[in-house]
Parts: structure tokens; C-alpha cells; sequence
């Protein structure tokens, strides 16, 4: 799976004001990628038809889900505290039940359920519609579980809640699981395969969001690329359509042109990409559009041909250049992100200088930076050895980062005295009389907040930076 981890999210708690006369409460963290967040905003409008109101109030909870992530041990580590803390309530209010929500659902059933009991119930990626059944098992005293995958499941027909909305922004997802078997990565088992949604259930959705105000979306995928709607099924199979399937599918460039044509008042964003299937069309289609945000997170994990390869990532350390260089020829003014991956089964000082090199080559505007963590039930956990030591990973991740900041340093200094267009999104953690928002290139801006409000677009003079944030002063409404 390509990741696209926001540690700042982590562990937020979901909230939906709902109907009075719904007398139970739901309290629903999510860990890990955009998708868990997006998956419980499913998970809650389901749980709100069947009586549930969310709270954020733990203690208060009669029903507690977590959304979990089984990308990184240190996520597991912190979902495990978590459900220590679930339980230890528990003891205190005893009818409250427990469930585990999610890709660790999946790879920890039997664990969770009949060796710890720590849970109630375990609930897969592509089993949320079960939820009543499986809460009605709970009511009756069984242990409840599906982690059944699906070849067809897409949430297309759940017009998703908006929990700890900010009025502005939303996800809407567009792919579920992934055909990307990178050995390190545990998404295809605990996701199942590629199947894309339909793309007038997205329209839909999106028309949901633009009459109730919200001003961008990020359609949302393991690997949005790899969209393919020719009336519904496995993307592997899609050498068996039909002509007239052929015809009239819609790959991810047309779907991206789709919304960016109907909605030319809503900007665009979409995440995350994989180096091997973003095409020149997506490209070109991004410079066609102006609500399409000039942003793309391109993980790319190694910079060695090498330790790629042992990845089975399916694209060279040259072909990445090629397309790096596609991306500024057309859009000069995009933004590229990056995951990394330090320590890697075999990796040597040379590989890890290989990736030092290609990202001075690239000068990555941010990215998510990580030492290699075994994942029980990968290619790269059964057959290759975690023979690289830990410090030597810690040191490799720290060369990383530091790379990383000096290339986000200089590229954030590029926008001093120049006038960017920033979305309003909230008020400054640091200052309540600044507003915080994000330019197209996803950086974000604050500026005093003189008469402006969240949700106005925004044109914005660059006086100050650092190496993350833009610091500037308004200088009047922008028309998108």
C-alpha cells in the first residue's frame, strides 16, 4: 500500500451530532491512513441508523470501536494501549462492549477474541454493513467476528457522516484494496484486491459535500492510479470485458477530469499515487484544471534499484527520475511528497546513499519517514531476514529526516514575497487571532485574520517561513 500516515490524526476521536431520539453511544477512534478515517465515517452512518450517536466521552460510550492500522508495529503498540484502556473502563461500566474495527481486525481475530479476550467483536475492512448482525451476536452473549474480504464491496451506496468535520474538507473514497504486492506491506491481505467505485456514486457524493458547503475533497484510494470503473469488478479482471466495457470505462485521469469539470468551485485532491501507474494523462489533466490542487504524494521507499527490486516495487530508480521530471515539465509550481522506508532487509550504506542521493536529485517538499518494522504474514516477514540493526535503521531514518527538513526548508523559502491562494481551514494552534490554511501545494499558510472566515479562498503575501509553514498577510478574497 502506498501510506499516507498522518501522525497528528492519530488516535482522534470521531464525533456525529445526531438524531435525539437515538439513546446509544458510539466512541470511534482511527489510526493510520486517510482511509481508516474515511472508513469510520461509514462505520458511524451504519452505527447512527441502528440507534448510535457518537460521543467523545469514553466513559459514556455503551459501544467502542477502534479503526486500526497494521502498517507499523508502533501502530499496533499504541492501538494495544488503547484497548488496555478500553477494557479498564470496562471493568467499571461492564455492559459496554469493545470491538476492533479494521486491517489489524483482520490479522489479529483469533488473537484478539479467544486468546487475550480483550474485544466483543472484530469487524474486517469489507464487513462494516454487518455491524447490526454482528452487534445483535454481542447482545446475545457471543463472540462476534467477519473479516471476510470482498471482490465487490465499495461503500458506494453509504453517503459517509462527516466526523470532526471542519466544515471545509472531506474525503471521498474512490478505490478499496490493492494489487500492489510489495513485500513489505500488509494492505493486500488485510484489504483484499482492487475494485474501484462507481464513478456517479462519487458525482454524487461530491454533490452531497458542494451543497453543504464544503470547498475541496480528496479522493481517496490505497493507490488511486489505479482506478478503473468498466461496470463493476476486480481490476484483474479486466481483461476479460466486454468492447463495449473497453469503450466506456473510465480510468483515474478521466474520473479526476469528471469532478474537476462538474465541480469547478470545489478544489481537488487526491492521494496517493504509485510511481508505476501515474500516467502523463493524470499530469496533463492536473495543468487543465485549476481546482485540481498542485499536489502529488509519490511514495517511492528506496532510492536503490537494488532494495526496489527486493521491495517488488515495479518501477527503477531512473523511471522514477523520468517521471519526477514529467511532473515539473508540466506543472511546475506541484508539490511532490514522499513515504521513505530506511533499513530494509540487505540494505547497505550504499543503498541507503542511493536514496540520500535521489532525494538531493528531487527535494521533496515533506514526507513521511520510516525505519523498517517486520509485519507478520509479508513476503519480505516469510522470506527475508530483519538483518539490518536497529541503530543502524534509527541512524539511516535520521539521515532521512534531516535531508528532508533541509529540502522543505528551501522549498517553502521559494514562496517568500510571492502571493499564494490559501483555503481557510481553521484557526492557528499557536495564535487565535491567525487563521490556518493550505495553498494548492498543500503547505500550509496563516496570516492574521482581519475580516476573513473559514472556508473563503484566500490570496495571501509571503513575508516569513519555516521550514513547514508559509507566514503571511491577506490581501483579499480569491475566486477560485
Amino acid at each position: 500500500m502506498e501510506k499516507t500516515i498522518d501522525e497528528s490524526k492519530q488516535g482522534e476521536s470521531l464525533v456525529l451530532e445526531g438524531k435525539k431520539e437515538n439513546s446509544r453511544k458510539l466512541f470511534i477512534e482511527s489510526y493510520g491512513c486517510s482511509m481508516n478515517f474515511s472508513d469510520s465515517e461509514i462505520v458511524a452512518s451504519i452505527l447512527h441508523k441502528q440507534g448510535y450517536n457518537t460521543t467523545q466521552n469514553l466513559e459514556d460510550a455503551d459501544l467502542v470501536l477502534v479503526n486500526t492500522c497494521s502498517i507499523r508495529d508502533k501502530a499496533e503498540q499504541t492501538i494495544r494501549k488503547r484497548l488496555e484502556k478500553y477494557n479498564a473502563v470496562k471493568r467499571i461500566n461492564p455492559g459496554m462492549k469493545v470491538g476492533v474495527l479494521g486491517c489489524m481486525a483482520e490479522r489479529l481475530k483469533s488473537k484478539f477474541l479467544e486468546e487475550e479476550k480483550i474485544v466483543d467483536l472484530v469487524v474486517g475492512p469489507d464487513a462494516y454493513k454487518d455491524l447490526p448482525n454482528l452487534l445483535a451476536e454481542v447482545e446475545d452473549g457471543r463472540d462476534a467476528i467477519n473479516v471476510i474480504l470482498s471482490k465487490e464491496e465499495t461503500y458506494g451506496d453509504i453517503s459517509p457522516v462527516r466526523l470532526n468535520s471542519n466544515g471545509v474538507s472531506a474525503f471521498v473514497s474512490i478505490t478499496r484494496g490493492c494489487d500492489n504486492m510489495c513485500t513489505f506491506c500488509v494492505v493486500p491481505f488485510t484489504r483484499g484486491r482492487e475494485r474501484s467505485r462507481e464513478p456517479q456514486s462519487i458525482l454524487e457524493e461530491i454533490n452531497d459535500l458542494w451543497t453543504r458547503g464544503f470547498k475541496e475533497i480528496t479522493l481517496l484510494g490505497q493507490n488511486v492510479d489505479s482506478y478503473l470503473w468498466y461496470g463493476g469488478g476486480l481490476k484483474k479482471d479486466f481483461d476479460k470485458a466486454t468492447d463495449m466495457q473497453v469503450a466506456t470505462a473510465v480510468n483515474f485521469a478521466k474520473l479526476l477530469e469528471l469532478c474537476a469539470k462538474a465541480y469547478p468551485k470545489i478544489r481537488i485532491r487526491f492521494s496517493t499515487s504509485n510511481p508505476q501507474d501515474l500516467t502523463l494523462d493524470v499530469i496533463e489533466t492536473m495543468a487543465k484544471y485549476k481546482n485540481i490542487c498542485n499536489h502529488i504524494h509519490l511514495p517511492v521507499q528506496s532510492g536503490s534499484n537494488r532494495i526496489l527490486k527486493a521491495m517488488n516495487r515495479l518501477h527503477t530508480r531512473e523511471e522514477y527520475f523520468e517521471l519526477i521530471d514529467n511532473i515539473r515539465r508540466i506543472l511546475p509550481d506541484c508539490s511532490i511528497s514522499q513515504d521513505m522506508i530506511t533499513g530494509f532487509p540487505t540494505e547497505t550504506e550504499q543503498d541507503h546513499q542511493d536514496t540520500l542521493s535521489l532525494m538531493e536529485h528531487v527535494k521533496y517538499n515533506f514526507g513521511y519517514m520510516f525505519y523498517y518494522s517486520e509485519r507478520p504474514g509479508t513476503l519480505a516477514e516469510r522470506k527475508m531476514e530483519d538483518d539490518i540493526p536497529l541503530e543502524v535503521k534509527k541512524k539511516r531514518l535520521d539521515d532521512v529526516v534531516q535531508l528532508q527538513r533541509k529540502h522543505s526548508e528551501f522549498r517553502t523559502k521559494a514562496y517568500l514575497n510571492t502571493v499564494v491562494e490559501v483555503l481557510i481551514e481553521r484557526e492557528s494552534k499557536k495564535s487565535d487571532q491567525h487563521w490556518s490554511g493550505r495553498t494548492s501545494q498543500n503547505i500550509v499558510a496563516v496570516f492574521p485574520k482581519e475580516n476573513y472566515k473559514v472556508g473563503d479562498f484566500v490570496t495571501v503575501k509571503i513575508n516569513e517561513c519555516t521550514s513547514a509553514t508559509l507566514i503571511g498577510e491577506a490581501l483579499a478574497l480569491s475566486n477560485i
